[in-house]
């Protein structure tokens, strides 16, 4: 992710990212990829751009991006704690470990600390079901979590000094 950008030069970041995938069959997802990707969210703005520049409707962009829920629509926090919710991770008390991580943190899904520093999402595998329960922190797999495992990785957030894991 790089630091945030003004609005030319984000909407020339934008129009790039299109211009680079706009050849490909069924683009949209691609771009939404990328601006992600580059953004950490898909800014509203981005949304016009896309859409004129593929010939869709607003309402068509905004549908993809609200039906997929790995789609941001605000800047995360400096780290992002995904929690998996698949099956597997269910049947292995990963119900509590989440609610043990909403609770830590004092924020829901989709939700990000007061102070910016985590943002929790669900995911629906992590695709480390023999592990399971698993999370995921900034990219780095977390796998057999258990209460005290989950709240070492909790602690980095919810004491005075953060740190990374």
């Amino acid at each position: 992710m790089t630091a945030p950008l003004d609005d030319a030069a984000q909407r020339t970041m934008i129009e790039t990212l299109i211009a680079e995938r706009e050849h490909l069959q069924g683009p949209l997802l691609e771009i939404l990829h990328a601006v992600q990707d580059r953004l950490g969210h898909v800014p509203a703005a981005a949304v016009g751009v896309i859409a004129a520049r593929l010939n869709l409707s607003r309402a068509e962009v905004q549908g993809v991006l609200s039906f997929y829920p790995h789609f941001r629509h605000s800047p995360p926090g400096r780290h992002v704690l995904q929690v998996c919710r698949a099956e597997a991770c269910q049947a292995m008390r990963g119900g509590e470990l989440e609610q043990q991580a909403r609770a830590r943190l004092g924020i829901d899904f989709h939700q990000t600390t007061a102070d910016g520093a985590v943002s929790l999402e669900p995911v629906y595998c992590l695709g480390n079901c023999a592990c399971a329960p698993s999370w995921m922190l900034d990219g780095e797999l977390r796998g057999r979590l258990d209460e005290a495992s989950a709240d070492g990785i909790l602690a980095q957030f919810t004491t005075s000094n953060e740190r990374l894991p």
